[in-house]
């Protein structure tokens, strides 16, 4: 990510954020809660079956995977295995969804540097605390620049 280099210390700035942590906010999902493509649309899966990794799929998804596929054999070794849709991809315990649980609307200082000051950060209970909270510091910051 490139950014532009802060002309001020990490201590004078502060950073607002609408945040959903992953430990808080996401569960694990099924594909159909997801509406995973692979799960909606089926998927093709193409092996390599001259390499030992490619035999070593091949072989877990015929005698494994415990999905329904047809196979089909192509030049080179290659294997091309179709999978119907719905049933679970190969990522399904991967998939996560939202909880529901509303955004958490935090006040940092400090910037993406750290907050050297160490300050605990505050969080807002509603959505227009933390934007009136905002817009407060953004006029601050205007009058301190309007005056030089």
């Amino acid at each position: 990510m490139h950014r532009i280099e802060p002309q001020m210390p990490a201590a004078a700035y502060k950073t607002y954020a609408i945040v959903a942590p992953r430990s808080t906010h996401w569960v694990d999902a099924t594909c159909a809660e997801v509406d995973c493509a692979h799960y909606v649309n089926g998927w093709q899966s193409v092996i390599d079956e001259a390499t030992e990794l490619g035999q070593r799929q091949a072989h877990y998804i015929r005698k494994q995977s415990g999905r329904r596929f047809t196979e089909e054999r192509r030049e080179g070794g290659l294997t091309a295995f179709t999978f119907e849709s719905g049933q679970p991809c190969f990522n399904a315990a991967k998939h996560q969804r939202r909880t529901g649980r509303p955004e958490l609307y935090v006040v940092r200082d400090g910037d993406y540097r750290g907050n050297p000051l160490g300050t605990p950060a505050r969080q807002h209970v509603k959505a227009a605390d933390w934007v009136e909270d905002f817009a407060e510091h953004q006029q601050a910051l205007a009058d301190e620049h309007q005056k030089g």
